[in-house]
């Protein structure tokens, strides 16, 4: 067995499950726990909603599926290198995003403004609700039954939770910081999301090269290699840059968290919990970077109108959902239906059955839902 750091999050010493297991025979708890998300329905529907790039937009964009697994691909990078529990760290990679709607943060945005009246939409609270409450696998209990380390991480990976008094956050000491594992995550799904929108960006066209070309920390790699490479295509060099670009991200976090861990004197989990501050931190120089990089995407990609149109769509759809189903529950799917409170003045109740059947949702599902209700022409 690989020794880790006296600071990691060790399975052995786990604070166990809710619900009481054996243990299994030939993986550790950490272990067990990522082959649940990996085996869970909300893990699956991933295929099918929006990273940027609506799916039947492109077959080579990201999908909040490939997304996912990028960011657990660098997750356990880091974590194995800095001597970590990678298995705790791929968990919480692979659950962070269970919990987004269909079409993205245009979907996001469009539930939070339904549910303004019924305490809100936030997908991190949905991630634990889906893998505490929802995902019914087994018949002793409902829910995945995660460790706690893993339900603690899905829930304040970034950061000690804003919202810690909601019941979703239950006995999981939602004011602290999370263990490094999931800190590992939270930056993962940084460096993962900003390279790789600003691939897929380039891909699509809405990205010229030659604007990107201006991004210092992009055109150092792209001129280097231009110069080494000089009969090689544009695409290729794109992706070899935005590989090293990332590459450098992974080594800078790991040499600059390394050095604050020193510096903070942490020996074990609980005190990194107890540190007052997150211990897993870009350089201020690649830190700025990021917010380089965080800016060109926003005012070149994420406001492009080809984006604005599809998020516009996106909205439009899930607004009208909502609004459909809680005016008219008889339209809702029988098994749906079953789960609406029974007192009919129960409007919080009956909100949050609503958003979580349209939460569930791909985008396809969402798509093929709308057409049903409002063309005449469709069979329901």
């Amino acid at each position: 067995m690989r020794q880790l750091a006296p600071y990691a999050t060790q399975a052995h010493a786990s604070r166990g499950r809710f619900y009481d297991e054996p243990a299994s025979k030939n993986r550790s708890v950490f272990q067990r726990d990522r082959d649940r998300i990996i085996h869970s329905d909300a893990f699956r529907r991933l295929q099918y909603k929006t990273q940027v790039f609506v799916n039947h937009e492109g077959d080579h964009y990201r999908t909040r599926l490939t997304h996912t697994i990028e960011v657990a691909q660098i997750t356990r990078s880091i974590c194995r290198a800095m001597g970590l529990d990678d298995d705790l760290g791929e968990t919480v990679a692979l659950a962070h995003d269970l919990g987004h709607p269909p079409f993205g943060h245009a979907g996001e945005d469009a539930l939070n403004e339904a549910m303004h009246a019924h305490g809100g939409y936030r997908h991190n609270e949905q991630t634990l609700r889906l893998v505490r409450h929802m995902e019914n696998r087994y018949l002793a209990f409902k829910g995945l039954n995660l460790t706690w380390e893993a339900l603690e991480g899905i829930a304040k990976h970034n950061g000690p939770e804003k919202h810690a008094g909601d019941p979703v956050f239950e006995g999981l000491e939602a004011e602290s910081w999370c263990g490094l594992e999931a800190q590992v995550a939270a930056q993962a799904d940084d460096i993962a999301y900003n390279h790789h929108d600003l691939d897929d960006g380039i891909t699509s066209g809405i990205l010229k090269l030659e604007l990107v070309r201006e991004l210092p920390q992009f055109e150092r790699f792209y001129a280097q290699f231009e110069d080494e490479y000089p009969d090689a295509p544009p695409y290729t060099l794109v992706r070899e840059t935005i590989r090293r670009m990332i590459s450098a991200q992974v080594e800078d976090i790991i040499r600059n968290s390394e050095r604050l861990i020193e510096a903070s004197g942490v020996e074990s989990v609980e005190d990194v919990r107890a540190a007052g501050q997150g211990l897993i931190q870009f350089s201020p120089e690649v830190g700025q970077q990021n917010q380089e990089l965080k800016r060109f995407l926003r005012e070149h990609m994420y406001r492009h109108y080809r984006v604005n149109r599809m998020a516009l769509k996106a909205h439009h759809v899930v607004k009208r959902l909502f609004e459909t189903f809680m005016e008219h529950r008889r339209c809702l799917p029988d098994d749906i239906q079953a789960k609406l409170p029974k007192d009919k003045h129960d409007a919080d109740g009956k909100a949050r059955v609503v958003c979580d059947y349209i939460s569930s949702m791909t985008d396809r599902h969402a798509n093929v839902e709308y057409t049903r209700l409002f063309d005449p022409m469709t069979r329901t």
